[in-house]
């Protein structure tokens, strides 16, 4: 595969991470970066030897730069994106693809129009357990899905601040969920709330997903937590799967129960791999916009869901 010249805007804590496996990548050729922090562009400009830049435009306007990482808060996300697409570049936005639906389909829309991909940066989908796990169901080992159930709670990260806990954790189980499962969402019930005194947003939820096959979804998510959990339980007609997401490691329960080797690989160096092997050959991202859209929209229904105290069908979004 030939070397992708790019560059990352954003170089918080997620968006550190993509120049850090950027510049260790034969595949890529770290050009350029752009934050708002002058100290946070002095700290890669000497560690890694990308120009900085305090205006992404600035980035974007350099013609050698055929794609980028788009690691800015949430509530940026449009913005960027739009002005990426505006000057041609293949973009990878972090999850989640947006702040609102409209957003999302505005900037999906515009990327087809420009012809540009823009692919969504759901992690978990490159963990080596995940794999493993879709794998396992797919040859029938725990025969069919009946229910899964996520948990990942923590304490509160200082770093976010501009959205609360189902669109910063949940999002990331409810894409796996829909990626686990292969079947159509048909409504979502959500519980959520605020105690901790500076979260401006809800700080812990529970969410549960009803799927077109009767099989269900059910997920634990807070900053409440003293320590960091992550785990996926997958019952089915014929077993159970257990994923530590952390560990990256499986546990399978049947007739008799086994440990499932996996070779352990960073999540983020095989999405950006994956990301930047679709711009090479121009074929569709592993996880697209419209992936992007529709977690989205799992965790706009969960919101709405709490608001309203009742269940909302997937299709009133």
């Amino acid at each position: 595969m030939r070397t992708v010249n790019v560059g990352v805007i954003g170089v918080g804590a997620m968006g550190e991470n993509h120049v850090r496996v950027y510049h260790k990548m034969e595949e890529a050729n770290l050009v350029a970066v752009s934050d708002v922090s002058e100290r946070a562009l002095k700290k890669i400009e000497k560690k890694y030897g990308a120009t900085g830049y305090t205006e992404y435009s600035e980035l974007l306007e350099n013609p050698e730069i055929e794609a980028v990482s788009i690691c800015v808060p949430t509530t940026f996300h449009h913005a960027a994106v739009m002005e990426a697409i505006k000057h041609g570049k293949h973009i990878l936005v972090e999850k989640p693809i947006a702040f609102t639906l409209e957003e999302a389909e505005e900037m999906i829309a515009a990327a087809k129009e420009a012809g540009v991909l823009l692919a969504t940066g759901h992690v978990e989908r490159f963990n080596p357990a995940v794999r493993k796990a879709k794998e396992l169901i797919d040859d029938g080992v725990i025969g069919d899905i009946v229910t899964g159930f996520a948990k990942r709670v923590g304490p509160l990260p200082p770093r976010i601040k501009d959205v609360g806990v189902s669109i910063d954790l949940a999002i990331h189980d409810l894409d796996i969920l829909n990626y686990l499962f292969e079947e159509e969402i048909t409504q979502v019930y959500g519980t959520m709330n605020s105690i901790l005194d500076d979260c401006d947003f809800e700080d812990h939820a529970e969410i549960m997903v009803n799927f077109d096959n009767e099989s269900t979804g059910i997920i634990e998510v807070n900053w409440l937590t003293p320590y960091k959990r992550r785990e996926l339980e997958l019952t089915g007609t014929a077993g159970i799967i257990s994923v530590d997401y952390i560990q990256q490691s499986i546990e399978v329960y049947g007739k008799f129960a086994q440990d499932i080797e996996i070779k352990h690989e960073e999540p983020l160096k095989s999405e950006l791999t994956s990301f930047l092997n679709a711009v090479v050959t121009g074929s569709e991202p592993e996880i697209t916009g419209e992936d992007g859209l529709k977690a989205l929209k799992m965790v706009i229904a969960a919101n709405r869901s709490s608001k309203e105290h009742k269940p909302i069908s997937f299709d009133e979004l």
